[in-house]
């Protein structure tokens, strides 16, 4: 750069600028370097940008590393370092040096670059960005010839006219866009943007003009590709201002810019940047005579030209998709089952594309695809096993057996979605595959491998080269037959092969507890094909039935088929009852016997086959015969649980223990004697619940009618049904309030120390419960099966947590099964207060989140005349406590935060627990509150309010943003409107404080906050003249700006000058200093651009007295004496 600021330095400083500019490009290299360490990476970028920061020469080194004759990278971070000096020394620089320092910048765009299609993009990119800002800090007012040296520029070639737009876009997209200025420097260059946008336009169509031309007559020679360049940056930089310029920029001489955007719709390579400019266009809003002008696109040869590019873009399949799709394929049966899952998400496209699907060369590769998926669903490839090609790559892949088992499960998910979609392309001969698959496996012995279970000779493990292949073939046909009833006609359905297949199913015997439950899987999957030859159905139930009592030793595979069996039996009766209703006396016959010999199933077990045999009795539509067989059902139930022993047990917590065994001693390996006591409790509540959960009316009104179900109509006129289980459950319903009543006395401290040493933590969160609350996997990955034995503490733990639930899960099922007549029950309200209330203060947050998920549901399916009597009751109460809940834990989260750095032998992981429990206590509480409808009683307004607004403060975005955006001006505009004056002991404004303070750096929660603080300020600022001494206090302030938006507020005439926009960016602006920064940003460097002496600023009007004497003396002589006869 001859005769640069750059060239004098140098000659003066010399060796100091050149030896480090030599130390530099090292640093650089090393950084970029991908052998580099990570230790050598960081020492070289910690000088980087140390020199950046201290260095007193770093203008000289800049341009030195910027020159020509440097790598591109070496060259980028020079320019760095000139973006850098502007951006944080500019303020500082005399003003010598920031002339050279521009003049040296108008070089390197002059001279510095390569050609435009040799230059690196990146090299544009800060080379804009270095002009940008300047221009940001110096226009108008220091550099008014600014546009005219842009201007000058590109005569000098398409590498400088290129720049020359991305300067302009960047600088649009700055001031207009993304609005990264103080408001005065934007105002002045947006106004002189604005001013000069006539001759910016004209400027910009001549260059397009130019280039168009030139790209036109050079077809096929290198200068088309650089003219063709120079044309798409045109175009970006034109939509980069088409946006927000005034429509008569765009439409000025006869819509000469939209006339020249149609016309380069022909052309290939420009046609998409030209649409998008028009798409921008006459998207704009605005006055309809302001976008009249637009019609001239409906003109002929507009809309020629318009037509033509739509109809000239015609969807063909390409002439080498097959080569493509072979080579894709290729990559789907690598041995690296990670390339292969890359690969799958373009399979989808695929087989939805709605051409390209139905194209020959995508329906055989389909099909080929069902073939390379047959290998890809086996779970094989673990990094620590050999005895696949996958298991090297997988070391690379993957750190453990449990990463692994973790992708391979999400990779399968994907798997199945694919196969899913391509079975619509060829069903039929997806489900020919995935039969074939499923004789061969039923034709093949099994094969245990060397990891065998520890629990039983000859028995398969998870990873057993069988099971594997069973569970791949399982999950494939539960794809593929799943969706051949969707997508094949009746008439055309495999039914006979499918009845085939499900024969052999049903004649394949095994005692492997694993390949088992993948035969009772494609029993469920083949059902379908029975509806379409009944008198299979006795062989499905009898197998089903089989795996309901399977008998050995009992490991986690064993466990997993009976209720895997028990699933299937609810499946079926749940989507077939109708289907399976002539089977219903073998059926239940069946299960009385099973029931008779106690040992053979365990109570879910029991209850599976319960639920079952009441789905489909409600087919029976018969009110009363339905009605004699649930009481039938129940009998051995209801004489239990409302025996007199059961009642003293259920009624006393003293006794309750005992009964339980949680008072006991008991070592391990010795039977605990009451593990009966518990398991007959756990059965009488599943039995209830079950019942609760599906016993139901007809959904047809006529049947309902006919079967004696409807006893009565609304004063709307819908029907009143009658449940057939409403009598038994509704004798069953105090015991079971009784139970929920002394669960909860159970932790009060007299009966904490009942329990004895082995069942001190009776009470505590189960692992799977602790895994639930912190979003954690399952257990990580075990190959073998281990027995299924839990210590006595542990199956306390269990009965403790399902009996909670279950009794709380019966209650929310009471109200939408029994409806009026659990609504309508004496004294609902006091009994549930009276049970689920009691000793709230000492039960475990955990057990509060099922208490109020069920007392939602109830809320929720509660009856209109029933709001006085149930909900208002029910949720006063809830809400105080629930207030008091709020405090206690804020304040406990403030003291462990506190103590945090003093105590650092705090498990990290209890910590966390607690901490995201009372996270989702407190989406359950936001839950109930915005769905209660509570707004009418005044009681409990405050407590209301005081729950919804400490939310705000909390650490979690979701209840912030709910509480803000729904919850809380809700209530406080109740509030406001209805009583005389906001207590002292409620401070809103302090909650939306802490609030903005801890959420406010997320905009979506700061959105959210800001126009909450705007309603409450706006309505109540008026009444609560406080609400000012409030807003002082904010930090940084502008009590001039305050003032000025308390008249406009305080003045209605005066407020209706602004639009809700600007009064919202005003209040913003007002409160900024309340808003919180994310960590990332709080010791960010911030950039400091100074205002300039303003180009624009109006004169305010001089105030004249209305009856001042005017030149013409009009308002005078309308009161002359002249005028009297008037």
């Amino acid at each position: 750069l001859s005769g640069c600021w750059s060239e004098t330095l140098l000659n003066m400083m010399g060796d100091p600028v050149a030896e480090m500019c030599d130390q530099l490009v090292k640093a650089v290299n090393v950084m970029m370097d991908a052998e580099s360490s990570q230790i050598y990476r960081l020492e070289a970028l910690k000088f980087c940008e140390e020199f950046k920061e201290k260095c007193s020469f770093c203008v000289p080194c800049g341009l030195q590393l910027a020159d020509k004759t440097q790598t591109a990278v070496v060259r980028h971070f020079g320019l760095q370092i000139l973006e850098h000096v502007i951006k944080f020394r500019w303020n500082n620089m005399p003003q010598q040096e920031k002339v050279q320092l521009k003049d040296c910048a108008m070089g390197l765009l002059s001279t510095g670059t390569y050609p435009i299609l040799e230059e690196e993009s990146h090299i544009k990119d800060v080379l804009s960005r270095i002009i940008v800002e300047m221009i940001k800090r110096e226009w108008p007012q220091h550099w008014p010839d600014m546009l005219k040296e842009m201007e000058a520029l590109t005569s000098l070639g398409e590498a400088q006219t290129e720049l020359v737009m991305l300067i302009l876009l960047r600088l649009a997209e700055d001031v207009i866009t993304f609005r990264t200025l103080p408001t005065q420097r934007r105002r002045d260059i947006q106004q002189t943007l604005t001013q000069n946008m006539e001759s910016i336009f004209s400027f910009l169509l001549a260059i397009l003009q130019i280039h168009v031309d030139e790209y036109r007559k050079l077809v096929n020679r290198k200068e088309h590709r650089a003219h063709c360049r120079v044309g798409v940056a045109t175009l970006n930089t034109l939509a980069g201002y088409i946006d927000w310029v005034a429509l008569a920029n765009i439409t000025n001489d006869n819509c000469h810019l939209l006339e020249m955007l149609c016309l380069l719709l022909s052309e290939t390579e420009l046609q998409l940047e030209a649409a998008e400019c028009l798409l921008i266009a006459i998207s704009r809003k605005g006055k309809l005579e302001d976008r009249k002008p637009l019609m001239v696109l409906f003109d002929d040869v507009a809309m020629h030209y318009i037509l033509s590019a739509g109809s000239d873009v015609e969807v063909e399949v390409p002439a080498n998709l097959s080569k493509y799709t072979e080579a894709f394929l290729a990559f789907t049966t690598h041995p690296s089952q990670f390339l292969r899952s890359s690969t799958q998400i373009t399979w989808g496209t695929l087989f939805r594309h709605e051409i390209l699907s139905k194209d020959p060369v995508i329906i055989q590769m389909t099909i080929k695809y069902f073939r390379a998926t047959m290998t890809n669903l086996v779970k094989t490839g673990f990094p620590s096993s050999n005895d696949s090609p996958s298991c090297e790559y997988s070391r690379h892949d993957f750190d453990s057996d449990e990463d692994f088992n973790s992708f391979f499960n999400s990779f399968r998910a994907q798997q199945g979605e694919v196969v899913r979609n391509a079975c619509r392309i060829v069903p039929l001969e997806a489900f020919q595959i995935a039969a074939e698959w499923l004789q061969y496996q039923i034709s093949t012995p099994i094969d245990i491998g060397s990891t065998v279970s520890k629990t039983a000779e000859g028995l398969c493990s998870i990873l057993s080269p069988s099971a594997v292949q069973w569970d791949a073939m399982t999950f494939f046909t539960e794809s593929v037959v799943g969706k051949i009833f969707k997508n094949v006609e009746d008439e055309k359905l495999p039914v006979d092969q499918g009845i085939e297949l499900l024969q052999a199913v049903l004649n394949y015997n095994t005692r492997d507890p694993l390949i088992l439950s993948c035969v009772l899987t494609n029993v469920s999957v083949l059902f379908p094909f029975v509806t379409h030859r009944p008198h299979f159905l006795p062989q499905v139930l009898y197998k089903s039935d089989l795996g309901c009592h399977f008998q050995a030793p009992r490991t986690r595979a064993v466990k997993n088929i009976r209720r895997h069996a028990c699933s299937s039996i609810i499946k079926m009766s749940r989507d077939y009852p109708q289907f399976l209703l002539p089977c219903f006396d073998m059926m239940y016959n069946h299960v009385k016997k099973l029931f008779s010999s106690e040992p053979l199933l365990n109570l879910l077990e029991k209850c599976a086959l319960m639920e079952a045999l009441v789905l489909i009795s409600n087919q029976f539509k018969d009110y009363n015969k339905q009605k004699n067989f649930l009481e039938e059902l129940m009998a051995t139930v209801a004489a239990r649980w409302t025996s007199d022993e059961m009642r003293h047990v259920l009624w006393d917590p003293a006794l309750f223990l005992d009964f339980v065994g949680a008072d006991q001693l008991v070592a391990e390996g010795t039977e605990h004697t009451t593990s009966i006591n518990r398991s007959r409790l756990s059965f009488c509540v599943y039995t209830i619940l079950g019942v609760v959960k599906r016993a139901r009316w007809p959904a047809d009104l006529e049947e309902a009618k006919a079967g004696g179900f409807v006893v009565g109509y609304t004063p709307n006129g819908a029907p009143i049904y009658r449940n057939p289980c409403n009598a038994q459950v509704l004798a069953l319903l105090p015991n079971l309030l009784a139970l929920i009543r002394t669960h909860n006395s159970l932790f009060l401290p007299e009966n904490m120390c009942r329990l004895s040493e082995t069942f001190s933590k009776a009470y505590d969160m189960i692992e799977v419960e602790k895994n639930v609350v912190l979003g954690l996997p399952q257990p990580a990955l075990d190959i073998y099966d281990p027995p299924v034995y839990k210590t006595h503490l542990e199956r306390m733990q269990g009965f403790f947590c399902t009996l909670y639930d279950n009794c709380y899960h019966t209650l929310g099922k009471a109200g939408l099964s029994l409806q009026q007549d659990f609504y309508t029950i004496e004294g609902l309200a006091e009994q549930i207060v009276g049970s689920a209330f009691v000793s709230l203060d000492n039960v475990p947050d955990h057990r509060l989140r099922t208490m109020l998920h069920i007392l939602l549901s109830i809320s929720q399916s509660h009856m209109n005349e029933c709001y006085n009597s149930l909900l208002c009751p029910l949720l006063g109460p809830l809400f105080v406590f629930l207030c008091q809940w709020y405090v206690d834990n804020l304040l406990t989260s403030v003291c462990s935060g506190e103590e945090e750095e003093e105590d650092e032998s705090c498990e990290e992981n209890q910590e966390m627990l607690e901490e995201q429990l009372v996270r989702l206590l407190t989406r359950e509480v936001l839950d109930l509150l915005s769905k209660s409808t509570l707004l009418g009683e005044k009681d409990i307004y405050m407590t209301l309010l005081t729950i919804s607004f400490t939310s705000l403060s909390w650490k979690d975005t979701s209840n912030c943003h709910r509480s803000a955006s729904i919850v809380c001006w809700t209530l406080l505009r109740q509030v406001g409107y209805t009583q005389d004056r906001l207590t002292a002991t409620f401070h809103p404004e302090y909650s939306l404080s802490c609030g903005l303070q801890m959420h406010g750096q997320h905009e979506i929660c700061n959105s959210a906050l800001t126009q909450l603080a705007l309603l409450m300020y706006e309505n109540l600022r008026p009444r609560y003249m406080e609400l000012r001494d409030v807003m002082t206090q904010i930090p940084d302030i502008n009590l001039e700006a305050l003032d000025q938006y308390d008249q406009r507020l305080l003045e209605p005439s005066s407020a209706q000058r602004l639009g809700e926009k600007k009064r919202k960016d005003q209040f913003k602006k007002l409160i900024a200093g309340t808003v919180g920064k994310a960590l990332a940003q709080q010791f960010k460097k911030e950039v400091h651009i100074r205002n300039l002496p303003s180009l624009f600023k109006k004169p305010k009007p001089e105030k004249r007295d209305i009856l001042e004497t005017s030149e013409s003396g009009a308002l005078a002589t309308l009161f002359s004496p002249a005028l009297d006869d008037i």
